[in-house]
């Protein structure tokens, strides 16, 4: 992995999405203005020194919106990618280490799940448990399962007789000891690529929802929902627009590229 930081892409990703998540955490500590204060005398303004960006067709400040709604984006991102992660790691790790029956059950009910097409999967989970954050977080999350759960399980299966995993044997070593401290440092390339793009899925599709109205609910911010509300507005106030489409693309952009540089040092090394 530390040759990764010598890939153009990587390190094209690690600043957009960086420079993003910085801004993200500034927003903990500074916002130029309170994110739902209505300013009606100054419903869409134009960007000025006051308003970097301008204002909303509520005269809110569509830089602290946009601040605001990078929390909402990296906070589905994380949670998400963490429930693929930890599920498809125990999923995959035991499916493909074991292999039999275990490998046989788990493998039908991936590929049940992987099926359903993913917004339409999304769209009945959230359906079933409502609208909300903390709901679009568990619906995007059981979507990722199945596509940790392949990766990690095809490592497996590669490394499981590998003869430095029959020497540990050998030695007496436990099948938990071999699965999580000598099969999965294995892994660690082919994971971070799927956190990676795991992570934009996240985020592009949380957008996608909060949209469509199924997401993060009004009047917190999200980058979707300012897309939703502001497309009547293309022509008139075009930033209103724009800019939260530029920051998502960018974001969701930059995490691709760490993704390819990470994929190809990982191809090149021996």
């Amino acid at each position: 992995m530390s040759g990764v930081f010598r890939s153009t892409n990587f390190c094209i990703g690690a600043v957009l999405t960086g420079s993003l998540f910085l801004l993200m955490l500034l927003s903990f500590f500074y916002l130029p203005y309170d994110p739902g204060a209505m300013d009606l005398q100054l419903i869409l303004a134009p960007p000025s020194g006051a308003h970097l960006l301008g204002t909303d067709h509520f005269g809110r400040d569509l830089l602290s919106r946009l601040m605001v709604g990078g929390q909402v984006a990296f906070a589905v991102g994380f949670f998400t990618v963490l429930f693929g992660l930890l599920v498809g790691l125990l999923l995959g790790s035991f499916s493909g280490y074991f292999g039999g029956w275990v490998d046989v059950v788990l493998m039908k009910v991936i590929d049940a799940q992987m099926a359903f097409p993913g917004v339409l999967l999304a769209l009945m989970l959230i359906a079933v448990f409502g609208t909300g954050m903390r709901n679009t977080i568990l619906a995007l999350g059981i979507m990722s399962v199945p596509r940790f759960t392949r990766i990690i399980r095809a490592g497996y299966i590669k490394h499981r007789d590998d003869a430095f995993i029959q020497a540990a044997r050998l030695r007496g070593a436990g099948p938990l000891r071999i699965m999580y401290r000598h099969i999965l440092p294995n892994l660690v390339n082919p994971i971070a690529v799927t956190i990676a793009t795991s992570f934009a899925g996240a985020v592009l599709s949380e957008a996608g929802l909060s949209y469509l109205g199924l997401g993060v609910q009004a009047p917190n911010p999200s980058w979707g929902r300012m897309l939703n509300e502001a497309q009547g507005y293309i022509f008139t106030q075009p930033l209103y627009a724009v800019i939260p489409g530029v920051v998502l693309t960018l974001l969701v952009l930059g995490f691709h590229l760490m993704a390819d540089g990470v994929r190809i040092r990982a191809e090149s090394e021996p």
